[in-house]
């Protein structure tokens, strides 16, 4: 009999969290019967390959274990496992996350029941993961790239038609040790005569191991520039000019381009910058447009202008200027506003006056502020906070509209004092409606500041590059214990983070202080 879903779980050196998954699948209230698992073992020397046989040994024609030497990336173990696969659909997970009981029966049913060839189950985070929403707002039976936040959740983390996956030959290309996902699932569902999403229970959890190491996004700076190329003529080649090519384009403008556009480019070998540099440039001339760049945040809007403007030094002018100064003084000349970055009528400069016009973007820059402290307190009704205070080189803020600070969801309350030649805002966030609003398997919020300004609604994150951040704060909800401490993104941004502290954390926690 032919299953109903084929899943496909790449593994490489996932202990201990591939038991998790590899339990949470063979638990699938769809039954084994309708079930297939092809674990592909790409070289692991943790045990990950002697876990996957105890479990090929207690489910013998469900579990189906193959082992390959190491390939270095996804693509091939995916790939083999697709050749594999007999299932109606297949679905891939990462061998660090695992499912909700009904996930696979939902997404069959939601697949079946639309008529659709991919499904989206709703994705949450665990340890604090980031995770994007937009897509997940509502079930949905049919969506399309343009307005529906598809762009923003092209992991391959969905249910597929394995026959729209045959039919066209969708692969992995497995050139490309970094995003190889991307082409493969922008490609499925480019093609896919309907795309649906089951938004009213959590598919699929993410996790973020806890021992992740902090590296550089260029520390293979080479092979993130080839993919980054690759990712985007892949779009370009793939999909029709218009809404949803955009959609996509602007995805890649504003986390891809963005990502090797961060302050850790000060950081690395000369030889490193004045790649980043070419490749931006070359992308930018050749595809940014106001509908490609429609979801760039304005720090990365304006260093893209100053790669396309000017040279490498330019560029790191302005990056070190947000790192070690701070945000850069905006110039108001009538109607017009200007980022007065190193380089802005500088003495010597080539750069023209357009390159720093944030005239169009004006209520995102009054958005920007620099976290100058974060610390833990009582607040005036006696419950504890995360009091943050931050600076804008504003000195009339408060004048040019309402400013409020939030965590996504959770709003704090603000105090604005206004000085020369700054405004400093003050904002609260109280702890337990923090903890409250968090998932059970923890959160990670950024903190974004929003302004009404000339006619404008923007916002921006809050730029916590040079801040000391506090001790983490350990609270207790019920039986639950939790873990809150703010937190830096690597792009030097404020985030919330909440984290659900088991008993061995603890243990481990009160080992360090003795």
């Amino acid at each position: 009999m032919t299953p109903d879903v084929s899943v496909i779980v790449p593994v490489y050196n996932t202990m201990p969290y591939l038991r998790r998954c590899m339990e949470s699948l063979v638990k699938q209230t769809i039954g084994l019967d309708r079930l297939e698992i092809v674990a592909v073992d790409d070289g692991s020397t943790d045990g990950s390959d002697r876990e996957l046989a105890r479990f090929a040994e207690r489910y013998p024609g469900t579990v189906r274990v193959v082992r390959q030497p190491n390939s270095g990336g996804p693509a091939s173990p995916c790939n083999n496992g697709l050749g594999l696969a007999t299932g109606r659909f297949v679905f891939f997970v990462g061998a660090d996350d695992y499912l909700g009981p009904e996930a696979l029966e939902r997404m069959v049913d939601a697949a079946d029941r639309y008529g659709a060839e991919v499904v989206l189950g709703k994705t949450v985070g665990v340890n604090s993961r980031f995770i994007y929403q937009q897509v997940f707002a509502r079930n949905e039976a049919d969506i399309s790239f343009a307005g529906s936040g598809l762009p923003w959740s092209l992991a391959n983390i969905k249910l597929f038609s394995r026959d729209l996956i045959e039919r066209h030959g969708i692969r992995y290309p497995e050139d490309m040790p970094i995003g190889s996902d991307f082409p493969f699932t922008l490609d499925a569902c480019y093609r896919a005569s309907r795309i649906s999403v089951v938004a009213d229970y959590d598919c699929y959890y993410a996790v973020r191991r806890l021992n992740a190491q902090n590296v550089t996004h260029l520390s293979n700076a080479a092979d993130r520039l080839y993919c980054l190329r690759r990712l985007v003529d892949f779009t370009v080649g793939l999909m029709a000019p218009g809404k949803d090519r955009d959609a996509v384009l602007s995805r890649l403008f504003a986390l891809e381009v963005a990502v090797v556009l961060r302050d850790d480019l000060l950081t690395v070998d000369r030889s490193v910058q004045e790649a980043v540099h070419a490749c931006v440039r070359e992308l930018a001339d050749r595809h940014l447009t106001a509908e490609t760049g429609a979801e760039l945040e304005v720090e990365t809007r304006l260093r893209i202008a100053v790669v396309q403007a000017g040279g490498v030094d330019d560029l790191l002018a302005v990056i070190r200027q947000d790192v070690d100064q701070g945000i850069a003084p905006i110039v108001v000349e009538g109607d017009r506003w200007y980022a007065a970055y190193p380089g802005f009528r500088t003495p010597g400069s080539a750069l023209p006056d357009e390159t720093f016009e944030i005239t169009a973007h004006a209520a995102g820059w009054a958005a920007k502020l620099d976290a100058t402290q974060a610390v833990w307190r009582r607040g005036a009704d006696g419950a504890t906070v995360l009091a943050i205070t931050a600076r804008s080189p504003l000195s009339e803020l408060a004048a040019h509209g309402e400013i409020s600070v939030r965590a996504e969801d959770l709003t704090a309350p603000v105090q604005i004092t206004e000085t020369s030649p700054a405004t400093v805002v003050e904002a609260e966030f109280t702890v337990a409606d923090v903890i409250a609003a968090s998932a059970l398997s923890g959160q990670r919020r950024s903190v974004r500041v929003h302004v009404h300004a000339r006619g404008q609604e923007g916002s921006a994150p809050l730029r916590a590059a040079g801040l000391r951040l506090p001790r983490p704060l350990i609270w207790r909800r019920g039986l639950r214990v939790y873990a809150i401490t703010p937190a830096k993104d690597p792009s030097g941004r404020l985030m919330l983070s909440v984290v659900p502290m088991t008993p061995g954390r603890i243990l481990a926690r009160l080992a360090r202080r003795h």
